[in-house]
């Protein structure tokens, strides 16, 4: 037998968010099913593995998108934070950022610039954009290998060759 997953107290907050429909669930399956939904995520198993206290793992599956494609697990978190509020316990621990998706200018993330600052800054980039379109903004590196200048049409020497000896 599995550990009931809900307290009565907390089953009382949650149950009103649970809608009821006129072909079902029966209100008397509605706990077994919201607490295998629990039991599925607390364990990390599968759908199929789920113990059948709490039901058949298609219905507990099926009630689970139904209820987060109509909003409940939403409402239910605003009603919990609502109620956190109410009782003066709200944290902003509540509330949670994904920073991997949040782009901000770096003015909103507190780097302030002095104009000449900005100014030498937009500069400097024109220059590069600049030199890069001339194509002088390629350097040799280490490892890459040098820059051959192609002869002259003319076959003319250059100080270079002239230099062999």
């Amino acid at each position: 037998m599995t550990q009931v997953q809900l307290a009565d107290v907390e089953w009382e907050f949650i149950g009103p968010y649970l809608p009821v429909g006129g072909y079902g669930p029966y209100p008397e399956r509605l706990r077994q099913q919201f607490e295998g939904v629990i039991w599925k995520f607390r364990t990390g198993g599968q759908w199929r593995e789920m113990p059948a206290e709490f039901g058949p793992w298609p219905t507990v599956h099926n009630r689970f998108r139904q209820w987060r494609d109509g909003g409940v697990f939403e409402a239910l978190l605003e009603g919990l934070i609502a109620e956190a509020a109410r009782r003066g316990e709200a944290d902003v621990s509540l509330v949670s950022v994904d920073s991997t998706t949040a782009r901000a200018h770096h003015d909103a993330a507190g780097m302030h610039l002095d104009e000449s600052v900005l100014t030498a800054l937009e500069r400097a980039a024109a220059e590069e954009e600049k030199a890069r379109q001339k194509g002088a903004g390629r350097k040799d590196k280490p490892g890459d290998p040098p820059t051959v200048v192609p002869p002259t049409k003319s076959g003319d020497v250059t100080d270079a060759d002239t230099d062999s000896g």
